[in-house]
């Protein structure tokens, strides 16, 4: 286990380039399966549940090479179906949330997939009922091997359906959209998810001969084709870091310049952060953050207290409410965070309450900040980070302490941003990776 020591109190100032987006990444490499031809894939993050699917892929027969530091070309044109049945299938996919994304590819071209009970943050329960429900629905049937934690899939001669999604989830969309891109006839997905990054996998599909419309609403509509070819796809930056950064810059009185941002792809994730009074300077495609002395929470119009909720796209994600959280603890004002997605999400503030934050946990799902508008210091403690967004809001709150906090379990930090010790510490940190 590897752990971070971090030394809080410095001002950062620099440039910082945000990754490739997680969540696209392994939606995206999973659609490699869906042709024998050659792929390539642009600005590729280099963390570690990507490297795990690549990994995966690897296994299971693609042919992968690197080209740069952020691009791989892909070949699944021998793909090893014996592997799925394989222990080693079983422990690597048990460990990886985003696994499950290859039942889709594996169903449309080849008609069956073995999964196993995927892995991933603990944050709560996720289910993977609207995938198998979706894929029973195109003609799919599926077993449950309870005791051996293990899904067995078939689906010869997929059939193009209407669709109605029991929820807009994100990873069901796509997991199904790709089962269908190669079905017999046409599919409609209703309640299908729009984030950006859906979107990109559908415009990756179209590129490779595939026939998807409604790109962006909730309703996709899939004409199924007899075979995708190859292409060439670049993955958006990843909304995440961006508002991990803003939040970041905010809560550590710094001035950071956050290049390339695909700013038209970030929804209202800028606004939600302004209504916690942090400037934002949009500069091309660059946000730029100013160093404040301080910034104040925003009032309703009616003079009661700001609530910042998660939701489905394009309401605000889920993945940023902990990074909202911890920022607010350093605003002049106060805040009610909802996060109803996820009940175990916003169990880490015991953490930030020991730093000495004030924050009053309601339940599961809500946790009132009262911002101390700097005047009372975080002190710096020892931590383990429950999950990916989690840790980074333990690291920001570390960055922004009074002494030294070490930060346990940084491997999930590592799953899902990339060298953040190295990037930050290039513009002023001070952590050190204790391995």
């Amino acid at each position: 286990m590897s752990s971070f020591k971090v030394n809080g109190g410095n001002k950062l100032k620099g440039e910082i380039i945000p990754q490739g987006a997680k969540n696209e990444a392994l939606q995206i490499l999973s659609a490699v399966l869906l042709t024998a031809e050659k792929v390539t894939i642009q600005n590729v993050p280099q963390i570690r549940d990507v490297l795990k699917l690549i990994e995966l892929l690897g296994e299971l027969g693609v042919k992968i090479e690197k080209m740069s530091d952020d691009t791989y070309t892909f070949e699944a044109k021998d793909v090893n179906l014996e592997y799925l049945r394989s222990e080693d299938f079983k422990q690597k996919g048990a460990a990886l949330r985003g696994s499950i994304m290859i039942i889709g590819p594996m169903l449309a071209r080849f008609g069956m997939a073995y999964i196993p009970e995927p892995g991933g943050d603990k944050i709560g329960r996720r289910p993977v009922d609207t995938h198998l429900r979706g894929f029973e629905s195109l003609g799919a049937t599926f077993e449950h091997l309870r005791e051996e934690r293990f899904y067995k899939i078939n689906g010869k001669n997929l059939q193009g359906t209407y669709i109605m999604l029991d929820e807009a989830s994100v990873t069901g969309t796509a997991n199904i959209a790709m089962a269908a891109a190669l079905a017999k006839g046409t599919t409609q997905i209703y309640n299908a998810a729009c984030e950006p990054y859906l979107q990109q996998l559908c415009k990756m599909i179209n590129s490779m001969g595939g026939k998807i419309s409604g790109i962006g609403s909730n309703l996709l509509t899939i004409e199924g084709v007899d075979s995708l070819g190859g292409c060439t796809h670049r993955m958006l930056p990843d909304m995440i870091e961006i508002g991990s950064f803003i939040g970041l810059a905010a809560a550590t009185h710094s001035e950071i310049l956050i290049k390339d941002c695909s700013i038209a792809n970030l929804g209202i994730i800028p606004n939600v952060f302004r209504k916690m009074g942090i400037e934002l300077e949009f500069r091309g495609d660059d946000i730029f953050v100013p160093s404040q002395e301080s910034y104040k929470i925003q009032s309703l119009i009616d003079g009661s207290i700001l609530t910042i909720k998660d939701g489905i796209w394009p309401a605000f994600t889920p993945d940023l409410i902990s990074i909202a959280l911890v920022t607010a603890t350093q605003a002049k004002g106060s805040v009610l965070i909802h996060q109803w997605m996820f009940e175990s999400r916003l169990f880490f503030v015991d953490n930030l309450i020991d730093m000495g934050a004030k924050i009053i946990l309601c339940d599961p799902h809500r946790a009132v900040v009262i911002g101390s508008n700097r005047e009372t210091k975080l002190r710096g403690i020892t931590m383990s980070s429950p999950d990916i967004r989690a840790g980074v809001s333990m690291l920001i709150a570390a960055l922004a302490a009074n002494g030294a906090s070490t930060i346990n379990n940084i491997e999930q930090i590592d799953r899902g941003y990339q060298f953040i010790d190295k990037r930050l510490n290039a513009i002023g940190a001070d952590i050190t990776r204790i391995d």
